[in-house]
């Protein structure tokens, strides 16, 4: 158990609202459709519903984990693990985090490069971006969840432009619903794990809330807001798109703004891609800040230093991820890594701690009794 937070730290218990959607909300809302169809077909919008569900349970799990240990991830390692085999263990979520900040960045950068600047070296927009991530997160985890605030407000005025194409809305195209089979309908939510991701960061951010037990309620209301953005969007897409068309648009999202027509203004995904900037930007901020807090806690290090390297890894990952082919196989990696560490991780770590507690306590019953 490490020393609690000091209350000029902390910040209030409804920003879990905003740090929790805001990191759930990024790059994978601009490619989700594609994946999910290709399981689940017409019936993509009730895998997206089934993973959200399955999101609300994940919460409530951490939730346990953490009234229990009265701490963060470190201390659930090492309450169940004990310090050595805990530390290592932090240590695989550290790299973790790491990676997903890569996968984030990256797929931003190849978006960049794709639809408005064919030319752009990697390198170049690397370094100004794991630059402008290293002078946010350096600032501490109160100008992170600053950046989360603002990265929910900001966007939130994208989302209701995304509605526009109902007006060339073919509902019939859904009909017969849930054609497809169980097995189907979870391979899809299985394939929208990857837009869900961050949710976890619940396990590093939560000693640093006021009130911290009442605040189950904003973070299962901003898991619940997601959800319904991913299920509208889907909808949308289903209905718009030929599930055909689905299979093989890569960036379904930025497709969908191709449709809006201004008469001030012709390519609008321009504007959605700038703006997607505010969504990604408090992802990865979060997601450096859990890695060097991870780092400070397991090898006592200074949180600054451990983000110089943090940043510098990012980077280099980056540069080193030049296609799109490595970029897919990187992103599938670390999707599944994050499929595995959500929903099949944090629910035998509850099964691990209640055995814990449950054997602790019978041997204070015992030694009190005698």
């Amino acid at each position: 158990m490490h020393k609690p937070i000091k209350e000029q730290y902390l910040v209030s218990g409804f920003l879990a609202f905003f740090l929790i959607h805001s990191v759930q909300v990024g790059v994978g809302m601009l490619s989700f459709q594609r994946t999910i169809v290709k399981e689940a077909g017409y019936d993509g919008w009730s895998s997206v519903l089934i993973s959200g569900l399955a999101v609300h349970i994940i919460v409530a799990c951490m939730y346990l984990l953490l009234k229990r240990s009265n701490g963060d991830l470190m201390s659930i390692h090492q309450q169940i693990f004990g310090k050595w085999v805990g530390n290592i263990l932090s240590s695989i979520a550290m790299i973790y985090f790491i990676g997903v900040s890569v996968t984030v960045l990256r797929s931003y950068i190849e978006v960049v490069q794709v639809w408005m600047f064919s030319d752009l070296p990697t390198w170049g927009i690397t370094i100004v971006s794991v630059s402008f991530f290293y002078y946010v997160v350096s600032g501490g985890f109160r100008t992170v969840v600053g950046l989360a605030f603002i990265g929910v407000i900001i966007p939130a005025l994208l989302f209701p432009v995304l509605l526009l194409p109902l007006e060339y809305a073919q509902f019939i195209n859904m009909l017969p619903i849930l054609k497809h089979s169980i097995l189907d309908l979870l391979l899809g939510a299985k394939e929208a794990t990857l837009s869900f991701l961050g949710v976890e960061l619940l396990l590093l951010f939560y000693p640093f809330l006021k009130k911290k037990e009442d605040t189950q309620k904003w973070s299962q209301l901003a898991v619940f807001t997601t959800t319904t953005i991913y299920l509208l969007i889907m909808l949308v897409s289903l209905s718009f798109f030929s599930e055909e068309q689905l299979n093989k648009t890569i960036w379904a999202t930025l497709t969908l703004f191709k449709v809006v027509q201004l008469p001030f203004l012709e390519r609008f995904e321009y504007i959605g891609i700038s703006m997607w900037m505010f969504l990604i930007a408090p992802n990865i901020g979060l997601l450096l800040w859990a890695a060097t807090r991870c780092a400070k806690v397991v090898f006592k290090m200074s949180q600054r230093k451990a983000l110089i390297i943090a940043v510098v890894l990012v980077g280099i990952a980056c540069i080193m991820l030049p296609s799109r082919q490595e970029i897919k196989i990187f992103n599938e990696m670390i999707g599944n890594i994050g499929f595995y560490f959500v929903y099949v991780y944090i629910p035998i770590l509850v099964i691990l701690q209640t055995l814990v507690v449950k054997i602790r306590r019978n041997k204070h019953g015992q030694s009190t009794s005698v």
